[in-house]
């Protein structure tokens, strides 16, 4: 994900709460204000510039989704970009779909206006097919000035990109129907449209929006199946969610038709300095600014285990269903050992009220 401005203050450093969690709440077993919800945990696999500059390979990339199978993740996720080097979100996850059994496969974000719609719709369909149903897309619609370069590359007007991106997620589900009657959108347009494969899920993965603005937003509760921000104030979150959920009613859906999600960065380390100077490499190496810079755009979180998982709490508290984590780590290494940090962080969490 690119970094996207939002209202926000740095939270980076955590402070240990009165009372500790030992982990975040379990898929199955959490407990949440006295009740058993359904939190869900997913890792974003490091297919970045940063990685690749550090001997990440895309093979590994596909071996990293199976071994968190196994940990207990529910989901993995990869980004898209063009203005840096990044491995192919979607070759890595058929490559995943095919070593992989029960974890859910994600994008985090896909860019559309980077595919020509119907090709795309293709693709997608095809991933779904050999994932067996078990995709997401997470998509995007570029930021102010970090994307408008690769939109000019691909054709595509920078100042329509919402109407873009809308439009492309309706042709899809259109498609993925087996509807090919002409379409007409606010900006795409076709006369004659092909047939595509089917997906396996009917009608075609779920959709989550990214965006966080207050467009963004009534966009979300109108037409999209999930929403995954990262913004790094709890408030926020929760006055988003808020009004997507207003905008779903008065859409006259259901508001349990959206998922929650969130994207957080985060390092683990006793050390706070350490934590907080490896936020900065990664901020450097990823956005090419300063922590103190992306801190007030994303959720960055550091600390131990435990300080985490409250920080973490308080989302799901706000209304998170699905915590996506990505591990501000550029040596594979250090992701590894990051990683295993990571791991009780999967457990149920019991906390005193």
């Amino acid at each position: 994900m690119s970094p996207n401005r939002c209202r926000s203050g740095p939270a980076t450093a955590i402070p240990a709460p009165r009372h500790t969690p030992r982990g975040i709440a379990g898929p199955h077993t959490s407990a949440h204000a006295g009740l058993v919800n359904d939190i869900r945990y997913g890792l974003l696999l490091p297919g970045g510039v940063a990685q690749l500059e550090r001997g990440g390979a895309a093979r590994s990339l596909a071996e990293l989704a199976v071994t968190a199978e196994g940990m207990g993740f529910d989901s993995v996720w990869l980004g898209d970009s063009l203005s840096r080097a990044r491995i192919e979100p979607l070759t890595v996850l058929a490559a995943a779909a095919a070593v992989t059994e029960r974890i859910t496969l994600g994008t985090a974000a896909l860019m559309p206006a980077y595919r020509h719609p119907v090709q795309a719709a293709a693709t997608l369909a095809s991933l779904d097919q050999l994932a067996s149903g078990r995709l997401i897309l997470g998509v995007g619609a570029g930021f102010p000035d970090l994307s408008r370069a690769e939109f000019d590359l691909v054709g595509v007007d920078y100042r329509t990109r919402f109407s873009q991106l809308d439009d492309t997620v309706d042709l899809w589900r259109r498609l993925w129907s087996g509807n090919t009657d002409p379409f007409h959108g606010k900006v795409l347009h076709y006369d004659w449209l092909p047939d595509v494969p089917q997906p396996h899920r009917p009608g075609g993965p779920p959709i989550w929006a990214t965006g966080i603005t207050p467009a963004a937003l009534a966009r979300t509760g109108r037409r999209y199946d999930g929403w995954l921000p990262y913004p790094p104030d709890v408030t926020t979150y929760a006055d988003g969610l808020a009004t997507v959920r207003s905008a779903a009613i008065a859409a006259g859906r259901a508001e349990t038709s959206i998922t929650p999600a969130l994207f957080a960065t985060v390092y683990l380390s006793d050390d706070g300095q350490e934590g907080r100077a490896a936020l900065d490499r990664y901020a450097q190496a990823t956005y090419r600014m300063p922590v103190e810079t992306v801190e007030t755009i994303q959720v960055l979180l550091t600390g131990t285990a435990e300080h985490v998982a409250a920080h973490l709490h308080r989302y799901i508290d706000a209304g998170a269903e699905h915590i996506l984590l990505r591990i501000a780590a550029l040596d594979p290494a250090e992701f590894t050992g990051q990683l295993a940090l990571i791991e009780p962080l999967l457990q149920p969490m019991t906390m005193s009220r």
